[in-house]
């Protein structure tokens, strides 16, 4: 009996699932582990984005904005951004090294009754290759990128979703929602 005593415990200490109840009172469910890097957990800013994905003023009135919309969710780690998306009627693409897609694929099938859109786990390293995906998303989603403001600049145009815009209950001053878009060409192609 001890055995298995100490086996749940070691299991509880490597996997839990995180929750995230939804507007409609549906809830995410995401497996986490307690370790195996950075993808692995849900962090705050994913919170964060995912709850104001379901914001009026990210939606708007009648059909919501990422109704029948692609989206390419970057560095996904758990999938909770477009997993959220994915319940908002979106065509999404989670995306994330290798050593993460079973996780991925997990938490795939865990919400997979709460998906109304589609929703695949694919391999992306940032740099590497994309044939695997041919047309441009609608959207692209991150959350905890991490970049440099200067590059940023030269090519995208982007503005910061102010704070009383973002959820009411989920919402902090460190995180920041930025709506960034490629800036128009000045030459005809």
């Amino acid at each position: 009996m001890a055995a298995n005593t100490e086996s749940w415990e070691e299991d509880t200490l490597r996997s839990f699932v995180r929750t995230l109840e939804k507007r409609d009172g549906t809830v995410l469910r995401l497996q986490q582990y307690g370790s195996g890097g950075v993808g692995c957990v849900v962090w705050d800013a994913a919170i964060v984005l995912s709850k104001y994905l379901e914001t009026p003023g990210f939606s708007g009135d009648g059909d919501h904005a990422l109704s029948q919309r692609s989206v390419l969710e970057l560095g996904s780690g758990t999938g909770a951004v477009g997993l959220m998306a994915a319940t908002l009627g979106a065509d999404v693409v989670v995306t994330d090294l290798e050593e993460l897609q079973d996780l991925l694929k997990i938490n795939i099938n865990m919400n997979k009754q709460l998906v109304t859109g589609s929703v695949q786990a694919k391999v992306l390293k940032w740099g590497g290759e994309t044939e695997d995906f041919p047309s441009p998303p609608d959207y692209i989603l991150m959350a905890d990128c991490i970049y440099y403001e200067e590059l940023l600049q030269l090519d995208f145009d982007f503005e910061k979703i102010p704070l009383e815009k973002h959820d009411e209950e989920y919402r902090s001053e460190d995180i920041h929602i930025l709506y960034i878009r490629k800036k128009k060409s000045k030459f005809p192609s």
